[in-house]
């Protein structure tokens, strides 16, 4: 059966993107006089829900017994996550993410191929142009036939959601596409979707269970292994 799309998530698949995430968080805390942290191994747990916004709300119920929450908690929120999206585009803007190995070639050969691509993540669409911009060129959005980003469906990965909304938009059913993925979550959204999975680990999401991926795989750095395996016309 010929591929006719490939869809990305973004944060950990096109690039190591979590620390600078992490990073970000922790600068917005620090200017909003808060003591919080997120160190490596909690953020590692944190990364258990997806959704900048979500991932504050579940650290405040999980992790800080005794908090006093505001009366407008969901306002204080949205303003801690706008404030951490703006350190994370500067750092994406100044070249300091850069993609993950063959990330860039893999885009390039498919759409020269004539194969469709399209993003299905849970990150901002601002994430999404900052770190493509830098990566593919101000012009990266000829490259995608849908972007699926933010909050443009109810329910987060692991729900399909965000995949489905992909393939009404690309007129592809789930049979036709192949989805690149980094976490478990990823995973089990894009399954859900009745996509075929293909996994690229990083340090965040090694130790995570794949047993229903297609493969998986440390990075994209063999494209024609790449090719070969998933049977990509390229």
């Amino acid at each position: 059966m010929t591929i006719k799309a490939i869809i990305f998530d973004v944060d950990g698949t096109l690039a190591d993107t979590e620390d600078g995430h992490r990073k970000s968080f922790n600068k917005a805390f620090a200017e909003n006089g808060l003591d919080w942290h997120w160190d490596v191994a909690l953020y590692d747990k944190l990364l258990k829900v997806t959704g900048g916004k979500e991932r504050i709300k579940y650290f405040v119920s999980d992790f800080l017994t005794g908090y006093e929450r505001p009366s407008d908690f969901d306002e204080f929120v949205k303003h801690l996550h706008k404030v951490k999206t703006g350190h994370y585009t500067t750092m994406l803007r100044e070249g300091a993410i850069p993609l993950r190995p063959g990330i860039k070639q893999l885009i390039e050969d498919a759409y020269q191929a004539g194969i469709k691509l399209a993003i299905a993540t849970t990150t901002t669409a601002e994430n999404v142009t900052a770190l493509l911009e830098v990566g593919l060129g101000k012009d990266w959005e000829k490259y995608f036939a849908a972007n699926g980003c933010g909050d443009i469906v109810p329910h987060k990965k692991p729900a399909p959601d965000i995949y489905l909304w992909v393939l009404d938009k690309l007129s592809l059913k789930a049979e036709d596409c192949i989805a690149l993925e980094d976490s478990n979550n990823g995973l089990r959204s894009a399954l859900a979707a009745g996509i075929k999975t293909y996994v690229t680990t990083n340090p965040y999401t090694h130790r995570q269970d794949f047993i229903d991926a297609a493969a998986v795989l440390d990075d994209l750095s063999d494209l024609p292994a790449f090719y070969r395996l998933t049977g990509l016309q390229i």
